[in-house]
């Protein structure tokens, strides 16, 4: 859906959630903008049993001229724009969460759009725009205005807004993972006097109080040194400064912290230890029943109720912390862990591959920027960080992803060929200058390349999720899942890696005698 949809209509209400949060307020108040400059009549509303309290959200609406109205009753609606009682709004719009869900008050309208960022838990109507690989609601309203040919750098409030919506959203932007995110982030023009105003009144005295039950809660398990806490219902903010909190404890190496709401259950995951990516035990802890990412240290993410209910676990207390404890210990538990430095591949479980001729594409790095600059890669698999040397090369894989190599190692594995080159991911890679944050696209630069390999390989297929420390890597593990492959060079069988099964069968086949 294109917002510009929206503009068949007149008479609009934009509705957010019940209990209407930073980021809910920041896409309401973005939306109700472009409409109102394209001369609709539209107010912006949340319903519910409670106005809003909570002191950062108050000094948010104050300070940023946010016009957000609290309605109980149909009839509030036709007041609001001017309409005869029993007349209905031309459309309403849901905007951070979604039509009939239980967190959201029913009104009627004539017609009916929804812009969100969760999961999908219910058919759509036919104006809908649901990006639920996206960190914030402010995201993907930023980037709709983006491509409407508009931008927000202008309005300091509601690009303040945009900025703090997606924080408080994503944990202070532990959680971010994917491009747009870190696009939007990165690129607006924020108060940041607002913005440590905000952060400085976010946690009220039952706050505290519930952040110090929960610590007195806490669950340890010594075997891997982790720690489990459930709070009372609060703010994502409040499980992030928990887990931070108890990371400090001596002895926890890592932690999850939750919260349980009436749609769906609030996570926040810390690490300390390498051989745990907070990211992906978050994946790993909402896999089919949410989503959950964020980065190596610090992750978080949220489990759906109705996902979760769908699997026959019961929505109480004891049962979803069953549910924890039963998928952390399988985290634990089942798998494997190599390191390479010390390790040296069995081959007599594995086959003989070799590589097939694959066209891929590269960029000499002094092409884009001169030798001693930085700059930032960014991609659907998130960022890579290159500093320019006379013999740096950069390679696009086949799914989009960056590598940085040298020139001795990229002509060991890589023949330049004639052709155009075809990226094959959707999210445009660009370059950033690690100084001045200036963007531009990658794909202008990149050649065609043509992948011939280094001589032979042996593989395996992984039947228990596998963590391998390479040799190049030794600080953070690959992991491989059941299915996809374990793989040691022909020529050295101390340098071993992981390769996912689609990448894998993409790449070798079966040396056949």
């Amino acid at each position: 859906m294109k917002l510009s949809q929206l503009l068949n209509f007149n008479n609009i209400i934009v509705q957010c959630h019940n209990t209407p949060d930073a980021d809910a307020i920041a896409s309401g108040m973005a939306l109700t903008k472009y409409l109102k400059d394209n001369g609709k009549n539209v107010f912006f509303v949340y319903g519910g049993n409670f106005e809003i309290t909570k002191s950062n959200l108050k000094l948010m609406i104050a300070d940023l001229g946010v016009d957000i109205h609290y309605v109980r009753h149909q009839v509030q609606l036709s007041h609001l724009l001017g309409l005869m009682e029993q007349e209905l709004p031309d459309l309403l719009v849901t905007i951070d969460s979604q039509y009939e869900e239980g967190n959201i008050r029913k009104f009627k309208a004539k017609n009916i759009a929804i812009i969100d960022h969760h999961q999908v838990a219910k058919p759509l109507p036919e104006m809908s725009e649901v990006r639920s690989y996206l960190a914030s609601c402010s995201t993907l309203i930023w980037d709709m205005l983006r491509e409407e040919g508009l931008s927000v750098q202008d309005d300091i409030n509601l690009s303040t807004a945009l900025y703090y919506g997606l924080m408080t959203d994503s944990n202070n932007f532990t959680e971010i993972n994917h491009p747009l995110d870190m696009d939007m982030r990165d690129d607006l023009k924020y108060s940041s006097a607002e913005i440590t105003k905000f952060r400085n009144s976010n946690i009220s005295q039952e706050e505290l109080r519930i952040a110090g039950i929960a610590l007195l809660g806490s669950e340890y398990y010594r075997d891997n040194h982790y720690s489990i806490v459930k709070t009372d219902p609060c703010d994502p903010n409040i499980l992030g400064i928990i887990s931070d909190m108890l990371l400090e404890v001596e002895d926890v190496d890592c932690c999850l912290v939750y919260s349980i709401h009436e749609g769906g259950i609030k996570v926040s995951i810390r690490s300390c230890v390498k051989e745990v990516k907070a990211d992906e035990l978050a994946q790993f802890i909402c896999e089919g029943v949410g989503n959950g990412g964020g980065h190596t240290i610090k992750a978080g993410g949220s489990i759906i109720r109705s996902l979760l209910e769908q699997q026959e676990l019961d929505y109480n207390a004891s049962s979803i912390q069953q549910f924890f404890r039963e998928r952390m210990k399988d985290y634990f538990v089942n798998n494997e862990i190599i390191y390479a430095d010390d390790y040296v591949a069995d081959t007599s479980d594995m086959a003989l591959y070799k590589n097939k001729e694959i066209i891929l594409g590269y960029v000499k790095a002094t092409d884009i920027l001169p030798v001693g600059k930085k700059m930032i890669i960014r991609t659907l698999a998130g960022d890579v960080d290159v500093t320019v040397a006379e013999d740096t090369y950069i390679v696009v894989g086949l799914r989009g992803e960056i590598y940085a190599t040298t020139e001795k190692l990229f002509f060991q594995y890589y023949k330049i060929t004639d052709g155009q080159y075809k990226y094959p991911a959707d999210y445009e890679p660009t370059v950033r200058n690690h100084k001045n944050q200036d963007s531009k696209s990658l794909l202008p630069y990149v050649k065609t390349c043509l992948y011939v390999g280094n001589g032979n390989i042996y593989a395996r297929e992984i039947k228990a999720r596998t963590k391998v420390f390479t040799r190049l890597s030794p600080d953070s593990y690959s992991l491989g899942r059941p299915g996809d492959f374990f793989i040691a060079s022909g020529s050295d069988l101390s340098n071993v890696y992981i390769l996912d099964r689609e990448m894998f069968l993409s790449t070798y086949e079966k040396v056949v005698d």
